[in-house]
């Protein structure tokens, strides 16, 4: 089994592969009388192909054991996919880069309790990780017509550490 082991997620090191959704280092402004602040433009939000439309979904997910196995990683063609955290715990986040097609090398990041993550459209990237427990997370990926998913098995999985 090949061995990868899991970084801080920093906005620098996941910048080929997307967006870290983040308040730490965002630009914001003050709304509602000054009661809000708002951290604006967090993430490029990608859709494209027929009937396309942003969708909202809060998805709830189990936690997986640790270390983690990577067997399959996958990928959205036609846009992008945000995984906001709706509660301030770490979760695993794995992508790849394209090479020809394929997935090349993974990385492994961690988040802090609130990062979230927007894989740009085409990024290869691991399933929803949670590591601590059940986790909901808010959700922004593309609905329309096609087929937004393509997924690839390794042929040697990959533990992650």
């Amino acid at each position: 089994m090949n061995l990868i082991v899991a970084q801080p997620l920093t906005r620098e090191a996941f910048a080929p592969f997307g967006d870290v959704i983040d308040t730490e280092g965002a630009a914001s402004f003050l709304i509602n009388k000054g009661k809000c602040e708002r951290f604006h433009d967090l993430a490029k939000v990608e859709v494209t192909g027929d009937n396309a439309r942003v969708l909202v979904s809060i998805v709830r997910s189990q936690p997986y054991p640790t270390p983690a196995k990577l067997e399959m990683v996958e990928r959205h063609p036609f846009g992008s996919q945000a995984f906001v955290p709706l509660c301030p715990m770490p979760f695993l986040v794995v992508v790849c880069p394209d090479e020809n097609g394929r997935p090349g090398k993974p990385h492994a990041f961690i988040t802090k309790g609130g990062q979230g993550v927007n894989y740009f459209r085409n990024t290869w990237h691991g399933v929803l990780t949670p590591i601590v427990k059940e986790q909901d997370f808010l959700v922004v990926d593309r609905g329309g017509d096609g087929t937004n998913l393509e997924e690839f098995y390794f042929d040697t999985p990959f533990e992650i550490s």
